[in-house]
């Protein structure tokens, strides 16, 4: 376990909920939920945006089912939850009065009186950072929300809103949730990093896997063809990504394992990471992502991997 803030220890892996509601119904979420407890995990991450995107979808699906299992199991307790605010379509931006209104709006979904975790899921240059600042310690102070964290926000943004909270005496974000893999390192390591690390913010990437493309499924352009999944993946497919894969692929081998669990370890073990998010749509899916919390890279593996993927296009 490691912890985030102030009483939340979280285990080495994030289910990611972007699935639930979308690609996975709700019995097949409940499997991979209870799967996830059962292997040790204890940190969903979802937000309330999760899944307007799909056909009939409105936003907080992911929220409901999450709510839904957890009242049925009577597991509260055994769970980390984050959720985000900012993007559903009802709460779009990050005013005080949105912030608020989320919140409950989130709270009621999960049918729970408080959330671990509450992210600002994206930066929102129409309102004062101050305000946003402000609401967030307003929930925290209220206790609907433990900890507070930021979501795509950049290295001088971040940086801002902590000096704001250190000044108002406001509750002060206590981790950040970067896109950042193992061919999408560059923007992650040259603007947050430096700004997580001065700040000791637990660090929770999102997109470990590349939408799936460092699992070794999309192999060839005609692999991106149809489906949302795909398209998402097609944004990480290159030549350099694919030596990326292949290296992935021959550790894999040399521990009997998966590349997906490979890709999890190397990102595990970077500086100031405490758990990539990774989203599973079945019960096999996962199975093959948990392999990384037993998996110990050598040197020479961290190192080729390093090397791999430092050669891999920034745009």
């Amino acid at each position: 376990m490691t912890a985030i803030g102030t009483g939340i220890d979280v285990s080495p892996l994030a289910l990611g909920g972007t699935t639930f509601g979308w690609t996975s119904d709700e019995a097949t979420s409940r499997q991979v939920l209870d799967g996830f407890l059962h292997a040790g995990g204890n940190l969903i991450d979802t937000s309330d945006s999760y899944s307007a995107w799909a056909p009939g979808n409105c936003g907080g699906e992911s929220e409901t089912i999450i709510g839904a299992w957890m009242a049925a199991r009577g597991n509260r307790d055994r769970v980390i939850i984050g959720t985000k605010v900012s993007r559903h379509p009802e709460f779009a931006g990050l005013s005080a009065a949105n912030v608020a209104a989320a919140a409950d709006a989130s709270l009621k979904r999960l049918g729970t009186g408080y959330i671990d975790l509450y992210w600002a899921h994206y930066d929102d240059p129409d309102v004062p950072l101050q305000e946003t600042a402000e609401a967030f310690d307003a929930l925290v102070r209220a206790g609907k929300v433990r900890a507070i964290g930021v979501s795509n926000y950049t290295g001088e943004r971040i940086r801002e809103w902590i000096t704001i909270a250190r000044r108002e005496n406001y509750v002060v974000p206590v981790a950040v949730q970067p896109l950042y893999n193992l061919v999408k390192r560059e923007a992650y390591e040259r603007d947050i990093a430096p700004v997580a690390a001065a700040e000791n913010l637990a660090v929770l990437p999102y997109q470990a896997l590349a939408s799936g493309f460092l699992t070794g499924k999309y192999r060839a352009e005609s692999d991106l063809a149809g489906g949302i999944r795909q398209y998402m993946a097609r944004g990480f497919y290159s030549e350099a990504g694919l030596a990326v894969v292949g290296v992935l692929e021959g550790i894999a081998r040399e521990h009997g394992s998966t590349p997906a669990a490979v890709a999890l370890a190397w990102l595990r073990g970077r500086p100031g990471v405490a758990a990539p998010i990774a989203s599973a749509r079945t019960l096999d899916q996962l199975a093959s992502m948990m392999a990384f919390t037993r998996l110990q890279l050598t040197a020479d593996q961290r190192s080729a991997l390093d090397d791999v993927s430092a050669r891999v296009p920034s745009v």
